[in-house]
């Protein structure tokens, strides 16, 4: 395990180099890895396991994801079972269900964790707040996590790409003696270019507060805001959104994900190099005490507490569609998609 120093700080880091996928194999070997919920990170998961060589069955309830699982190529009664069946057979059980889902399986889960088995997170939702999902698992089998840092789309995008996006890990449970290796090697499986060490708590407060704050909720918030105030003051939806959004998806963000801020600074007018660290300031100041309250509701479980009860609602993929349509229909990103038709590479189609 190496240590990374970052920003001044050291860190225990696992690279492919270090930890190869020849020893994920091998440490492997002997296990059927059951992926419970083909939804968000499922796909993505169990499809790199399953090309990196392991041993991997699905387990879904029947549905719409159901048939996307047999369209990816999962064969019923082969390598596609219910949920059931299938937590029956795997030596670990990757639960990856959305986190209200995991209460509402839980029961049939809890059934089949016979000792010396592996229960596999990518989010500490269910364990960290325990006391509200009921999730204890007994205390006989490894409970472990390897949390990828993108979407189940991007993982597998990036992995048939040849490359990876970074994954945390923690080991809540070590009833085995072999939970790290095992831990280690399904991050390496599932496709993680590195592996950074957490543990359950941190990794869901900073994943809930990253969700709710610039990576989802606050860029939308910030761009909308920025979006309506050039729109009220004369300007186009095509300007509006260009300066708001296209330039920065586009042509800036690639810049600072390469080389980092200064460097996407360094690269742009000193005019707009003036501007910006003029008013990073302000900004920072008008917003950090909205990314502390946010914090605060994450450490409370209040922000948990919203989530399970609305997801839990029979009508809640109904309600989320209409949230959803009305964003998508909304004149910044129907702009959006008009601009986006104009992009050279779409045009060239």
């Amino acid at each position: 395990m190496a240590k990374i120093n970052f920003g001044g700080v050291d860190e225990n880091v696992v690279t492919r180099e270090e930890f190869t996928l020849e020893k994920a194999r091998e440490v492997l070997k002997d296990e059927v890895i059951a992926v419970i919920g083909y939804g968000v990170q499922g796909p993505g998961q169990s499809l790199n396991l399953k090309d990196n060589g392991f041993r991997v069955i699905v387990g879904q309830r029947p549905g719409k994801t159901f048939e996307k699982a047999v369209a990816d190529g999962w064969v019923p009664g082969v390598d596609l079972f219910s949920i059931e069946e299938a937590c029956e057979k795997g030596t670990i059980i990757q639960y990856l269900v959305s986190d209200a889902a995991q209460i509402e399986v839980w029961p049939t889960v809890k059934k089949h964790l016979t000792p010396g088995k592996a229960l596999y997170f990518s989010h500490g939702f269910g364990i960290t707040y325990k006391d509200r999902t009921g999730i204890v698992p007994p205390s006989d089998v490894d409970v472990i996590m390897v949390a990828p840092k993108g979407s189940g789309t991007s993982l597998r995008r990036l992995f048939l790409q040849g490359r990876g996006v970074n994954s945390s890990y923690a080991v809540y449970q070590d009833a085995t003696g072999r939970a790290l290796d095992r831990t280690l090697a399904l991050g390496i499986g599932v496709g993680s270019g590195y592996l950074f060490e957490t543990d359950f708590k941190r990794e869901v407060y900073s994943d809930l507060t990253g969700e709710r704050g610039t990576l989802m909720g606050a860029i939308q918030g910030i761009l909308s805001a920025q979006y309506e105030v050039l729109r009220e003051h004369g300007h186009s939806p095509s300007e509006a959104f260009n300066e708001t959004v296209e330039e920065l998806t586009q042509s800036l963000m690639p810049l600072f994900a390469e080389k980092g801020m200064d460097w996407m600074y360094a690269n742009c007018s000193t005019t707009a190099q003036r501007g910006a660290l003029d008013w990073m300031g302000p900004f920072h100041d008008a917003t950090k005490p909205v990314f502390e309250k946010l914090y605060q509701r994450v450490a409370s479980g209040e922000e948990a507490q919203v989530s399970i009860d609305s997801n839990s609602k029979p009508d809640y993929r109904a309600g989320l569609e209409a949230e959803l349509k009305e964003l998508r229909e909304s004149e910044l990103w129907r702009t959006g998609a008009a601009v986006r038709k104009l992009r050279p590479e779409e045009i060239d189609r």
